[in-house]
C-alpha cells in the first residue's frame, strides 16, 4: 500500500477504514477460532480427474508442463554451456562474429512450432470438453452473493449449495447469476465457467466415479467469496432418481410440539418473506429454498456442518458466522431459536 505523498487527513481516513474492517470481521475470527472443528474441510484437486472432461484438461496441462520443462532444460543447459565454453581465459579479444543464420532460424522456428502445437491441442480439447448444446439443460445453477441456487427444471426441484448428478450420464449444466459475476468450478469434474449477468453459459459434466466432490466460486464476487462453496454428490442412477423424487415432494407441516410452534413463528417473522418451503410457505425465493434443508450436509454455502447446534448458531448470528451476508439478524429470543430449529430440523 503506497502512502508516500498522502495527506495527514488521508492517512487518518485510511487508518479509520482499516480499523472499521478489523472491527467488522473480528467477531467472525473469534467465532472461527472457537468453532474450528465445525468448519467444513476443503480440498480442491485438479490433478485427480473423475470425469472425461476433467481428464482431457489434465492431459493438456501435462503436455504444457512437459513442453515448458523441455524449454527450461534447453535454456538452462545452453546458459551453463555458454558460461563454461566462452569464459574469459586470457586478455585476448574474443572473436567478433556477425551472426549465425542457421541458429537464428532454429530459435525462431522451434518456438513458433511449439506454440502452434499447443494452440492446436488447446482448440481440440476445448471442442471435446465443450461440444455444442443440442438440448435443454438438465440443471440450472444460479450464483447469488454468496450461495448457489440449483434447479432441476424437468423435476421442478430447487435446492441450494448441493448438486446431485447420476454417475455415467452426461449432464448439461446451465450457469447463470442473480447479481455479480461468479464462476462455477468443480476441479475434478470439469472446467471453469463464468456466470455473467444477463447471459446463460453452459458446461457438460459426465462423472465416472461415485462420490462427493467439492466446488467453489472461482471469480472474486465480494466479501464472502471464499465461503461461496458447494458440493457435488455423484450417485447411482437409481439413487439419483430416488433423491429427485424425495426432493420434489412437499414438506409436511408439523402439527404439535416445538416444531409446530416453529412453523407458525416462521410465517410470522420475516423468514417467510425470503425462503420458500413447498407445502408450507410456497412463494418466490430470495434466499435458499428450505423445503428439505435438514437433508443437506452443510449450511451457509459449506460454511458449517448441518447440525442442530450449528443451525441455531446460524439463526442467532448470521453476520458473525458469515460477515456481510444478506440474511438479517432478527435478534431472536431463546424460545424462537429453539422452536425454529425444531421446525427446520423436520424439513428432511
Amino acid at each position: 500500500m503506497k502512502l508516500a505523498g498522502t495527506s495527514h487527513a488521508g492517512k487518518l481516513l485510511l487508518l479509520r477504514k482499516c480499523i472499521t474492517i478489523l472491527i467488522e470481521f473480528l467477531p467472525a475470527l473469534v467465532y472461527e477460532e472457537k468453532n474450528s472443528s465445525q468448519a467444513v474441510a476443503m480440498h480442491l484437486s485438479v490433478l485427480s480427474p473423475a470425469s472425461p472432461e476433467a481428464a482431457h484438461i489434465v492431459w493438456l496441462w501435462n503436455v504444457c508442463l512437459y513442453v515448458c520443462a523441455f524449454i527450461l532444460a534447453v535454456v538452462t543447459i545452453s546458459i551453463l554451456y555458454i558460461l563454461v565454453r566462452y569464459r574469459k581465459r586470457d586478455e585476448a579479444e574474443p572473436d567478433q562474429s556477425t551472426g549465425n543464420r542457421t541458429l537464428e532460424i532454429a530459435w525462431t522456428a522451434v518456438p513458433i512450432a511449439l506454440v502452434a502445437v499447443l494452440f492446436t491441442l488447446s482448440v481440440a480439447i476445448a471442442r471435446t470438453v465443450n461440444h455444442p448444446v443440442d438440448r435443454p439443460p438438465d440443471v440450472i445453477v444460479t450464483g447469488h452473493q454468496w450461495w448457489w441456487e440449483i434447479r432441476y427444471p424437468q423435476s421442478k426441484v430447487t435446492t441450494a449449495n448441493e448438486l446431485h448428478l447420476p454417475v455415467g450420464r452426461e449432464m448439461l449444466i446451465a450457469v447463470e447469476t442473480a447479481d455479480v459475476i461468479h464462476d462455477f468450478w468443480v476441479p475434478r469434474l470439469g472446467r471453469k465457467i463464468d456466470a455473467i449477468p444477463g447471459r446463460r453459459n453452459t458446461v457438460w459434466i459426465r462423472a465416472t466415479q461415485p462420490g462427493e466432490y467439492q466446488g467453489a466460486c472461482a471469480e472474486f464476487c465480494g466479501a464472502e467469496h471464499a465461503w461461496m462453496r458447494f458440493a457435488v454428490v455423484v450417485e447411482s442412477p437409481a439413487a439419483y432418481a430416488a433423491w429427485l423424487a424425495h426432493q420434489a415432494a412437499p414438506a409436511a407441516r408439523p402439527v404439535q410440539g416445538d416444531a409446530a410452534e416453529g412453523a407458525r413463528r416462521f410465517g410470522e417473522l420475516t423468514c417467510a418473506n425470503c425462503h420458500n418451503i413447498t407445502g408450507i410457505n410456497a412463494q418466490k425465493s430470495y434466499g435458499p429454498d428450505l423445503t428439505h434443508v435438514a437433508s443437506q450436509e452443510t449450511l451457509a454455502g459449506e460454511r458449517l456442518r448441518n447440525t442442530p447446534e450449528n443451525l441455531t448458531d446460524w439463526l442467532r448470528q448470521p453476520n458473525i458466522i458469515k460477515p456481510n451476508c444478506f440474511m438479517p439478524n432478527l435478534e431472536l429470543s431463546h424460545r424462537d431459536l429453539t422452536v425454529l430449529t425444531a421446525f427446520l430440523e423436520t424439513l428432511r
